[in-house]
């Protein structure tokens, strides 16, 4: 899915994502949306997993906890994520997620992400 992610910094089991908060991004009250920031948690998480795996391989997310600390309503987001333990399938991994505000970020979600590497020959495809 495109939600308008951008890879701002990746090295081997790390990712920093961005967002430009658009309107969609919003809800009614004009905070950035919680489904937003989770799904950037995960997705950024996905793709520091996809740095340790070997290229025919995919990555599916087992389980997802998230913590909402703080409102956001900046016009950016930044994800910082990492994997802290890599085992032959299964991944774990960490995303934090700021809301940009002028010249400082203030977090606000923690997420915990676990992954597992699949062989892509496993993954069925969908009919469209």
């Amino acid at each position: 899915a495109d939600c308008g992610f951008k890879a701002v910094n990746y090295k081997r089991g790390y990712l920093e994502s961005r967002l430009r908060v658009l309107h969609r991004h919003r809800q009614q009250d004009n905070y950035i949306h919680a489904g937003v920031i989770a799904t950037m948690a995960d997705h950024t998480a996905g793709y520091a997993a996809f740095s340790l795996v070997p290229e025919d391989h995919r990555i599916l997310t087992i389980e997802f906890k998230i913590n909402f600390l703080e409102a956001a309503y900046g016009r950016a987001l930044l994800c910082r994520s990492r994997i802290l333990r890599e085992g032959g399938q299964i991944l774990v991994g960490e995303s934090e997620v700021f809301d940009q505000r002028g010249n400082r970020e203030a977090l606000v979600a923690k997420a915990m992400v676990t992954l597992r590497s699949i062989h892509q020959s496993k993954i069925k495809p969908i009919q469209k």
